[in-house]
């Protein structure tokens, strides 16, 4: 069936996830090549129990403790297959992975990435927080080229024959204590910061969510039929 289906996973595993995540993109992957059907794409949206990922460069430097302490604390550690270094996952962090044929929208990956980074920046304008991109540096940051420059949303993704999986992490009512334990993204010199944060309240996880959604799909699929959206 044509579309792009919206699937909240709630706050969730990590692994369990990943392994929903891997079958979908799979599927996507396996109907492209055959050509006899035209795969469901899928917007899986959703928040982790605590985890640290590592992208494939990532460097093991960037963990601030050893593994052993870390994950004794109740904080997972995975290494996987989306670029991009080091980042933290927590309840209270909006988490989208597009799993899309980019072909089928006429996007090359280094589009894709710029229109998921606009997708926040939209985002957060709503909310009276200005994000801005900065050069080298893949996400949306908050007082670009200034001393407390500081990340609010981390992007990293894989592409296989123009499909992809993995997305962004949105800091939207998280408690930003797991940073300290990791160089986020491999940043030395840079913060990191929240919506709760810059405006001083808790937000309702649902909006975000329905906001965040309508605005990726009305700036990448503006023709795509979506289903499921209610969910």
């Amino acid at each position: 069936m044509e579309g792009v289906e919206l699937m909240d996973f709630g706050v969730s595993d990590y692994d369990e996830t990943y392994l929903l995540q891997r079958e979908l993109f799979e599927k996507l992957l396996d109907g492209k090549k055959t050509g006899n059907v035209t795969p469901k794409e899928y917007l899986l949206i959703g928040e982790h129990q605590p985890v640290i990922t590592l992208g494939r460069r990532a460097k093991e430097t960037n963990l601030l403790l050893s593994a052993d302490i870390i994950e004794a604390s109740g904080i997972k550690i995975r290494r996987i297959e989306r670029g991009g270094d080091v980042t933290y996952h927590a309840p209270g962090q909006l988490i989208a992975y597009p799993i899309l044929d980019l072909t089928r929208h006429r996007l090359g990956v280094k589009n894709y990435v710029t229109l998921l980074e606009e997708a926040i920046i939209l985002l957060l304008r709503n909310y009276g927080i200005k994000g801005e991109r900065v050069e080298g540096a893949t996400g949306v940051w908050i007082d670009k080229g200034m001393d407390r420059e500081r990340k609010i949303c981390a992007i990293g993704i894989r592409c296989r024959n123009y499909c992809s999986m993995h997305g962004l992490a949105l800091n939207v009512n998280t408690d930003l204590s797991g940073f300290n334990l990791i160089n986020p993204c491999g940043f030395t010199d840079k913060g990191v910061t929240s919506m709760s944060k810059e405006r001083g309240k808790v937000f309702d996880m649902n909006e975000i969510k329905r906001e965040f959604s309508k605005i990726l799909f009305g700036l990448i699929f503006p023709l795509q039929k979506i289903l499921d959206f209610s969910k």
